[in-house]
């Protein structure tokens, strides 16, 4: 990953640092940025893992008998790859695509997101040794050949190690978790087999050589850095890399004509560059078989779908729903006056503006006879959109503060905002680790606590954050005093001056813009200006909301002993507060007895400390894409303003909103998503180790934007990639989990939805879940009436 300038704090930038820092393999997935991601592999492989997915694949599942043989099949894609190489940091989703198609992969995932060995390239994967070294051995599929004719092979095993090690920094590797683990690479008793010897345990070893690149790509540097970013001269996958055309934005795809597996159905896969915002459009031009869609565009083929199954032509749907269709024949005899009248400036103006009413109609009856061929697949993906908070510097970083934004917030309420109105489960998820489905995943929530508005102005009051607050100077602050001291010259006097009307002048404003920044929770309709409380429950009655100094240690303790207990789940030793689990630890999160602040209107809500009021800088992306990002912002500015935590919320361009907020470290809180991973050990570290102080003062925070992290969090990961044994690395995990919760760095709020548009013919295709494509089986159903050639398509 590329260096950041990070005012806060920065990410990785070479290769000098520890193996731990290189550990690179996720990249955060921004819902509404279109930063591509990968979808990270699974290591578990326990056949009798307890739980389902949250939601079951939607691909149309056909027998290849049923699917024609040949066609073209087009699919959106958000932009063409930068680069084919995976493990380069300019690698997105797109490139991850072409791998899956036309490179092997050693181990594909199942619709429980485990890995499973893939026959087309390995008869067997096992580890045989565990003392004194663990040693895997692969047997390879004899068959298996680059579509140079050559074997794969022990050489190409070789060459990705060395490249992916770290020990060579010539190479400009973006991740490398495990393959610095090896020790020695050495051919078997014959062609077929590859013996990997590793320096120390590693138990997501599964998770190597998938892609596996030829040594062509991988044997050098200058190979590995430039001789695959542009092209991929040998594959060996049921397809292979035809052409790149960067004008239209079409990547083919050719069967390939050496593959040994099952051959695919396609004659060719279109890769199509087409925008998010730009999709509904391409779909109801005809210009795609399948595409990733949001949610509008999947209510506009719903639609579409009603109007057909009511017998409704596309015109006829214009004049119920479409373009004009609000206007009466009062108004419409209206219009035909005008356009026919004495005024032949006027009458001008109604007929260009009637022509482009009837343009409009005939277009969008078009678009709807054509969506009528499609039909939406959905399931959920295998990533989750989390509130990350940033505790670095500022209120968040007192750990009480996060907390109480965590308690405030209502993590159901949120899921179902964006999830019920499709139709699909929403549950909130349980890990930061797992989803549901997956072998590690166990519902750790508890270690923090459900929504409860009591105990988030307990935590905030303990955290000396009150009422009134804002208004009150810190200890030794002279009576009328702004800061402590006059400005010296009159440069000084001025410059304060128009900060303080430059801050009037904000506070006045009650216009949110899309662009820039506003402030939220001072322009409420109906709301009125905050003032002083004068009596029962104001300043002046004494109200015992703060809390004394070691209750903040006993907070601490506490809800660390509860990650303790879901550590080793000894829930009933967790504490006196054990009763009530959804409630949280009774007494953890305030002084037993503390009374929370008094229920105050919301103008009078806002709270504050030695003088400085409590708000947080929520940053949101402003692009087409992120409406529901948006949503959900919204309705969190809600929840924390219930508590008297206030939200100055900036938006900024979909380019910016990751490279220059979050990755820096230039927000408070924000909304981002990961992708799961059944290898957390491995891909879940590097998001959540402890940040380590950098030589120049700043942070290496690796991937964890948050910048929140303990030690006993990184040694958990470490256990768990290090032990064989696949139960006690699925406790480790746990664990782990258990206290990520429990230091409220992030708050998983919903499994992303994922929606798919596919043409009705399209089959073995759609909306996956956590399973890898089975690219060769993708088509076109065969029709009911003929056997013929698809080759109209």
């Amino acid at each position: 990953m590329s260096q950041v300038g990070a005012p806060q704090g920065r990410t990785w930038a070479g290769s000098s640092r520890s193996p731990r820092s290189r550990t690179l393999r996720s990249v955060a997935t921004l819902t509404s940025a279109v930063l591509a991601v990968t979808v990270l592999a699974g290591c578990s492989s326990d056949e009798d893992a307890d739980g389902a997915p949250a939601a079951a694949q939607d691909n149309a599942p056909t027998a290849r008998s049923l699917v024609d043989d040949g066609g073209t099949l087009r699919w959106a894609v958000d932009a063409l790859p930068a680069t084919f190489n995976a493990f380069q940091a300019d690698a997105d989703a797109t490139t991850n695509r072409v791998a899956g198609a036309a490179l092997p992969a050693l181990h594909t995932l199942d619709e429980r997101g485990r890995p499973r060995l893939n026959p087309d390239y390995l008869e067997t994967a096992e580890v045989v040794e565990t003392e004194p070294r663990q040693v895997v051995l692969y047997k390879l599929n004899q068959q298996a050949v680059w579509s140079d004719g050559r074997e794969i092979g022990a050489a190409d095993f070789v060459a990705q190690w060395r490249a992916l090690s770290g020990r060579d920094t010539a190479y400009w590797t973006a991740r490398n978790a495990g393959y610095e683990r090896i020790e020695k690479i050495e051919k078997g008793k014959n062609d077929l087999e590859v013996r990997v010897t590793f320096a120390k345990p590693y138990a997501d070893w599964r998770s190597l050589f998938t892609p596996l690149y030829p040594k062509q790509v991988m044997g050098s540097p200058n190979s590995f850095n430039d001789g695959a970013r542009t092209t991929l001269k040998v594959t060996a996958g049921p397809f292979l890399l035809r052409a790149v055309d960067r004008k239209t934005g079409d990547l083919t795809l050719a069967r390939n004509p050496r593959w040994w597996g099952k051959p695919a159905k396609l004659d060719s896969l279109v890769l199509r560059a087409v925008p998010r915002a730009d999709r509904e459009a391409a779909l109801a031009g005809g210009k795609l078989d399948l595409a990733e869609i949001d949610r509008s565009t999947a209510e506009r083929i719903a639609l579409a779908l009603k109007d057909a199954d009511a017998g409704r032509s596309g015109a006829q749907a214009a004049q119920l729903h479409g373009p004009g269709s609000a206007i009466t024949p009062g108004k419409a005899l209206g219009s035909w006056a005008l356009a026919h009248g004495a005024d032949e400036e006027l009458a001008s103006e109604v007929k260009a503006a009637r022509a482009e009413n009837k343009a409009a109609a005939a277009r969008y009856a078009a678009a709807q006879d054509t969506l009528a061929g499609y039909v939406v697949r959905k399931s959920l993906e295998p990533s989750y959109t989390q509130l990350s908070l940033n505790g670095e510097s500022g209120p968040l970083a007192d750990e009480r503060v996060r907390r109480a934004v965590a308690r405030a917030i209502d993590r159901r309420e949120l899921a179902e905002s964006v999830l019920k109105p499709l139709g699909l489960p929403s549950d909130p998820p349980g890990s930061h680790l797992a989803l549901a489905g997956q072998a590690a995943y166990a519902d750790s929530s508890d270690a923090l606590g459900d929504q409860d508005t009591k105990e988030a102005r307990a935590l905030l009051a303990d955290a000396g954050w009150v009422p009134g607050g804002a208004q009150k100077k810190p200890a030794g602050t002279k009576a009328g005093s702004e800061a402590g001291t006059k400005p010296k010259t009159a440069e000084e006097a001025d410059s304060k001056k128009e900060e303080a009307d430059s801050k009037k002048k904000a506070e006045k404003s009650d216009t949110a813009s899309d662009d820039g920044l506003y402030i939220v929770g001072d322009d409420k309709p109906g709301e009125l200006p905050a003032a002083p409380r004068i009596g029962p429950g104001g300043p002046e009655t004494g109200t015992r909301v703060l809390a004394p100094a070691p209750a903040a240690a006993r907070e601490s303790a506490a809800l660390l002993a509860r990650a303790e207990a879901l550590d080793t789940g000894a829930r009933a030793a967790a504490g006196p507060g054990n009763a009530k689990p959804d409630k949280g630890v009774a007494g953890a999160y305030a002084p037993l007895g503390s009374a929370a602040p008094a229920a105050v209107p919301a103008a009078s809500q806002a709270l504050g400390k030695d003088g400085k009021a409590l708000s947080l800088r929520f940053v949101l992306p402003s692009g087409p894409g992120s409406e529901t990002l948006r949503s959900v912002g919204d309705r969190i500015v809600r929840m924390l303003d219930a508590v008297g935590i206030r939200t100055e919320i900036t938006k900024v361009s979909d380019e910016s909103f990751f490279k220059d907020h979050i990755a820096s470290g230039d927000y408070d809180l924000a909304l981002y998503s990961w992708p799961a991973s059944a290898f957390p050990a491995t891909d879940a570290r590097p998001i959540f180790a402890k940040p380590e102080p950098a030589s120049d003062g700043s942070l290496l925070v690796e991937q964890n934007y948050s910048r929140v992290g303990t030690d006993r969090i990184d040694q958990l990961f470490d256990q768990a990639a290090g032990t064989l044994d696949e139960e006690e690395a699925g406790d480790l995990i746990r664990q782990a989990d258990a206290r990520i919760w429990a230091a409220a760095g992030s708050i998983p709020l919903y499994q992303r939805p994922q929606l798919v548009a596919a043409r009705q013919d399209v089959v073995n295709a759609g909306a996956w879940g956590f399973a890898a494509p089975q690219y060769q089986d993708i088509g076109f159903k065969k029709s009911e009436t003929t056997k013929g050639s698809p080759s109209n398509r």
